[in-house]
Parts: C-alpha cells; sequence; structure tokens
C-alpha cells in the first residue's frame, strides 16, 4: 500500500457504512437499495495481503425508498427475510494490491447460497476523530449476476426484456473504528 495503515482489529461503524446495490428496472432506469443494518470487523494486519474482512448484512434492513418494493425483496421472491435474516460476507484473501487499490476475495452468502466474490477496493485513509477514534475508510465495488444466489423473481415487459435486471451492482463505503 502507499499509505501505511495502521494495523490492528477495526469494527465496522454501521452508522458511517453504506452497504448498497444497484439494478436496473424495466430495461430503463437503475434502483438503489441499501442494507440499514450492517456489523463486521476487518483486520488489518502487518503484511496487508493477510489482511482479512467480514460483514453481515440484515435482510431487514433493506430500504429502497419504497415500502411495497422493500416488502416485495423481503418476501420469498428475493431475499426471504423470515428464512434467511442475513446476508455474509467472508474474505478469503487479497490480491492485485497496488498503492491504494486492490482486489478483496470473498465468500457472499445470500439466501443460503454461497458464492466467491471479488471487489475492486480502494483504502480511503485513516482519520482520528473528535472523540478519540481511529478511523480506517475503504471503498469496493463488484459486480454479481442475482439469479446466482437463488434470486430468479422477474416479469416479461410487453416491450421486451425483463423488469429487474440480472446484472446487480454491489457498493460499499465502510467506515470502521479501531479496536482497543
Amino acid at each position: 500500500m502507499s499509505t501505511s495503515i495502521p494495523a490492528g482489529t477495526y469494527a465496522i461503524d454501521p452508522s458511517h457504512t453504506e452497504v448498497s446495490f444497484t439494478a436496473r428496472h424495466a430495461m430503463v432506469t437503475k434502483v438503489r437499495g441499501y442494507f440499514r443494518d450492517v456489523e463486521g470487523q476487518i483486520v488489518v494486519a502487518d503484511d496487508f495481503a493477510a489482511s482479512t474482512a467480514n460483514a453481515t448484512m440484515k435482510v431487514a434492513s433493506v430500504d429502497s425508498g419504497n415500502a411495497d418494493r422493500d416488502g416485495h425483496l423481503k418476501s420469498a421472491d428475493f431475499f426471504d427475510a423470515d428464512t434467511n435474516p442475513d446476508i455474509t460476507f467472508v474474505s478469503t484473501g487479497v490480491k492485485d494490491v497496488k498503492g491504494d487499490d486492490f482486489v478483496l476475495v470473498g465468500d457472499l452468502t445470500i439466501k443460503g447460497i454461497t458464492k466467491p466474490v471479488e471487489l475492486k477496493a480502494e483504502y480511503e485513509g485513516t482519520a482520528q476523530d473528535p472523540f478519540g477514534n481511529t478511523r480506517i475508510g475503504f471503498s469496493a465495488k463488484t459486480d454479481v449476476e442475482r439469479e446466482d444466489w437463488g434470486l430468479t423473481w422477474n416479469a416479461a415487459l410487453e416491450t421486451g426484456g425483463v423488469l429487474v435486471s440480472k446484472k446487480v451492482t454491489l457498493t460499499l463505503d465502510v467506515s470502521a473504528i479501531k479496536q482497543a
């Protein structure tokens, strides 16, 4: 890394972290959603390539700005929140470290189905907040095929195409606080 990240264990700060997804809707626009309840941990190793991360998003916290759509996303048609209340990510490696950019490799579990993903990530910096906490920030992004996780619900459009795209972009902006 071009900038030194203080080694240690960091807890994800849910009030300053955003986990979002973007899907095309009706083939003409994008709809965004967020998981408002997220927790996890980042362990920065002295050798950055040995660092780890994990996160849990509560499906019940999904927020797309529309209560009806949120209810549908929580249903068995999509995330099935009653049976699968959590979406999890557990890192399995760090690779391609170039300056502040790297690839975080890990296992993403949605609806009880675990698949490997690669997140293009960037270290955003370290800061001391007004409360004496050491904070680190990361951003990351990847595209996934939602059907790989059993999210297959869709509707055909009269004009051709489908209501919800198969490709979904996942975006993370993470702030984490160093633990004592």
